[in-house]
């Protein structure tokens, strides 16, 4: 049973910020009482124990230098399967249903021709390329004088039987059906550099032979990750400012194994962090970006205009382009509830593992579609045991992405809320929605119809008034996202004042 902790912001404090700037519209609602917490929120860590064993948690390495994977030489490890009769006829068995009586008698003529021979032959089923898990087709020198023929599945899982004459369609057929699978246009162009490599490794015989059995696929299970990338580059962040703080922050993998990804993220401590007390968190979503509001976040803190807190920024390994919308859509959005149940019961169990963390205090923020990602983690936050956030930033929610027909995103969903008041008659939880004034062009060709951005927001805003929500709701005199960094500032000072 989850624990009601209920922490309000100060309109007071909200309102002499707002007058002291002339670039902002606010219209807000929030209570002064504050209710004194009796005990503290307690959470379980549900990582699986696959989950436990790829955790990382290391010094900060976004400030090395990007590995040149352009130029260097890289290592192909091979894995062969050899081929016997035996084995032969176990595998015509497990597709007699889907052959005919004539070409299941011929493989049978086949098979035992090859048996009075005496003879065996290997074949390649798994390949590392620098250790990593290679995906793509086995183009052996063979195949060059007699083409490829393979069985693959159509958009409806019915089999197609493929013919490719050379090694050129192969390539073109493998590039398409990735485009199809909706992979950005950098990792198709490096899964088919990797498809060259491992077929001029095999031409040339410079490859390292792994014995039969030794490469578990389920080892290497990311999909997104780029064994040939390094989006270091793509980070934005002040080195210098970066350089300053270093050894206060922790960079940790993670890897989530419903989400099949491995995330990274960062850890900036407060100055002068002392490990034997307790500290909200201050979760950014959208590591790649707001990574970068670390530094000012914590000269806050450092100037003594806000009470110390934990800063804790999600983004992806840097095999991965965060900047890249696929995969925030499909985390943000797409997976959402999944990635919602890896903060909830994998990394805030974890945090607190390493961090004495006050959860009940603790921030989640999230912009675009983060703040539908912060919105639907607000609603379904009772359905929940663990409880590590009791303020919410719903920034800019682009609720309009849920109507993409490509998808089921669960739209009506969304409007209502999720139910959540249908199971609750109060909201206790703190809400920041806040959005730029001028933002709703930025966006004017995907609303398709739908409620702009701030439609949306306005429109959220009415249904937490008339549930008498804990709530503020702001608009910045801003685009889409320019007025962010102000923004966390100023929630830092509100919502973590100094005592």
């Amino acid at each position: 049973m989850k624990k009601s902790i209920i922490i309000f912001l100060s309109i007071t404090m909200l309102l002499s910020a707002s007058a002291c700037s002339s670039n902002t519209e606010s219209n807000e609602s929030t209570s002064t009482e504050i209710v004194q917490v009796s005990e503290p929120i307690q959470i379980v860590n549900k990582m699986t124990e696959t989950e436990r064993s790829r955790v990382n948690k290391h010094t900060l390495t976004l400030l090395d230098k990007p590995a040149d994977t352009e130029h260097k030489e890289h290592k192909i490890s091979i894995e062969f399967k050899t081929s016997t009769p035996d084995n032969m006829l176990a595998n015509l068995e497990n597709i007699r249903d889907k052959i005919t009586d004539d070409e299941y008698k011929q493989s049978i003529e086949g098979i035992n021709e090859f048996a009075k021979s005496g003879e065996s032959f290997s074949y390649p089923v798994y390949a590392l390329i620098d250790d990593c898990f290679y995906s793509g087709i086995f183009w052996e020198p063979e195949n060059d004088d007699t083409g490829m023929i393979f069985t693959s599945y159509d958009e409806t899982g019915e089999e197609e039987n493929i013919t490719l004459a050379t090694f050129e369609e192969c390539l073109d057929w493998a590039a398409k059906n990735y485009k199809k699978d909706g992979f950005p246009d950098d990792v198709i162009k490096n899964k088919i550099r990797q498809m060259q490599m491992v077929r001029d490794a095999l031409k040339s015989g410079d490859y390292e032979t792994l014995p039969e059995g030794s490469i578990d696929p389920n080892d290497f299970t990311d999909p997104y990750a780029d064994s040939f990338a390094d989006y270091r580059n793509t980070w934005e962040y002040d080195r210098t400012a970066v350089e300053a703080i270093k050894d206060s922050i922790d960079e940790i993998s993670i890897y989530d194994e419903e989400l099949n990804t491995e995330f990274l993220v960062h850890v900036t401590l407060p100055p002068d962090y002392d490990k034997d007390k307790t500290y909200p968190v201050f979760f950014l979503t959208d590591g790649v970006w707001r990574f970068g509001n670390h530094t000012e976040l914590r000269k806050v803190m450092e100037d003594g205009e806000s009470a110390d807190v934990i800063l804790v920024s999600l983004g992806y390994n840097y095999k991965i382009d965060g900047t890249n919308p696929y995969y925030r859509f499909t985390h943000l959005i797409q997976e959402r509830n999944k990635l919602l149940d890896f903060i909830t019961d994998n990394l805030m169990p974890y945090l607190g593992e390493n961090y004495n963390i006050d959860y009940a205090n603790s921030s989640l923020y999230g912009h675009s579609n983060g703040g539908v990602f912060t919105h639907n983690a607000l609603f379904q936050s009772d359905l929940y045991e663990n409880q590590p956030f009791g303020n919410y930033i719903i920034g800019s929610p682009a609720f309009w992405g849920l109507y993409d027909e490509d998808f089921d995103l669960d739209s009506e969903g969304c409007q209502s809320d999720y139910g959540y008041f249908d199971r609750n008659d109060t909201l206790d939880k703190n809400v920041f929605l806040c959005g730029g004034s001028l933002e709703d062009p930025d966006y004017s060709d995907s609303y398709n119809g739908h409620d702009t951005t701030l439609e949306g927001l306005a429109k959220l805003n009415d249904r937490l008034e008339s549930h008498n929500a804990n709530m503020t709701y702001k608009l910045y005199e801003s685009h889409h996202y320019q007025f962010i960094p102000e923004m966390l500032i100023e929630f830092l000072k509100e919502t973590y004042p100094k005592q």
